[in-house]
């Protein structure tokens, strides 16, 4: 394989969703409102969970991480694809690129490990709910915080350095919108399996193991849900899992089916397709899904907004 020093590319041309100016400039409008409300949604989530004492629980403090990484993670593609949708040549600079690549993949990893954290939580609290404070305390929650924050730090560092290790001698053209790896992979002039192997094995422990641990919650929270006598009881279980599942159906999803098929089945056009679900319509979705079906923060808000009119 190619050492770093045959880099001979000194920029990437992204060639976007579209070559039409008259789509772009539409794609320039909608993404702006996308990325406005992801901002405004989850920064709201913030300031509610921060205002509101009663929200201040293991539940929420992890869907302020949520909120965060959200704001972070869209925050690492999106600006940069508005300006080159205005821009008459859509280039990034190689060290942009790698930077952009990277933190993309620490973000997507930190949320992956996140979402099963948050499915630990809902599991404790409806099955073991005498034990829930003590199982679920303060030190608990900021542990588990820090080690999914390290994980999303650490695990994306091999591929990283392996990515950009590789030669790119030309061409140039990235068939996508951002610096995403398995559209990188394709511009490397030298064999790329050891990258491709080691994506497989971090796919592993990023996505298959994290969601099977999520399936498994969810199976013995069905299973505890399915016991209690009273419909009103089995509706409250319920409603506070309905928003998480949601929320993983639309990650996770788009996640595996992005890294995790056939690289045979791999077209351009769909990837970048599959790829706005998990970095931009996500992000955009989940304060929605968290707020709308969630009564505390309806209340919280309610709270707020009643607070301010007085004053």
């Amino acid at each position: 394989m190619g050492g770093g020093n045959q880099t001979f590319v000194a920029e990437f041309l992204l060639l976007g969703l579209s070559k039409s100016l008259k789509i772009r400039l539409l794609l320039f409008g909608l993404f702006s409102v996308t990325y406005t409300i992801t901002l405004v949604g989850n920064s709201m989530i913030l300031m509610l969970i921060w205002l509101d004492p009663r929200l201040h629980t293991p539940m929420y403090f992890f869907l302020s991480h949520l909120a965060f990484v959200d704001i972070c993670y869209t925050s690492s593609t999106v600006p940069q694809m508005l300006v080159n949708l205005q821009s008459p040549r859509q280039t990034i600079s190689l060290p942009g690129c790698a930077v952009q690549m990277h933190i993309f993949l620490t973000l997507a990893i930190t949320e992956c490990i996140l979402l099963a954290v948050m499915a630990y939580d809902r599991y404790v609290a409806i099955c073991h709910p005498l034990h829930y404070t003590f199982l679920m305390n303060k030190r608990v929650c900021m542990k588990l915080a820090v080690a999914t924050w390290m994980s999303g730090l650490l695990l994306p560092v091999a591929h990283t350095v392996l990515t950009w290790r590789l030669p790119f001698c030309g061409p140039n053209l990235i068939d996508h919108f951002f610096c995403e790896m398995p559209a990188l992979l394709k511009l490397a002039c030298a064999d790329t399996k050891i990258v491709e192997k080691v994506t497989s094995v971090g796919c592993v422990f990023t996505l298959l193991i994290p969601i099977s641990f999520i399936l498994m919650t969810y199976t013995r929270i069905l299973a505890s849900v399915l016991k209690i006598q009273s419909g009103q009881g089995q509706h409250k279980a319920f409603s506070t899992c309905v928003s998480h599942i949601s929320v993983v159906v639309l990650f996770y999803g788009s996640a595996i089916f992005m890294y995790m098929r056939p690289e045979s089945s791999h077209s351009a056009d769909l990837d970048k397709i599959v790829s706005l679900f998990y970095s931009i319509f996500t992000p955009m979705f989940n304060p929605m899904i968290y707020s709308l079906r969630n009564k505390d923060m309806k209340a919280a808000l309610v709270k707020i907004l009643s607070q301010h009119k007085l004053c």
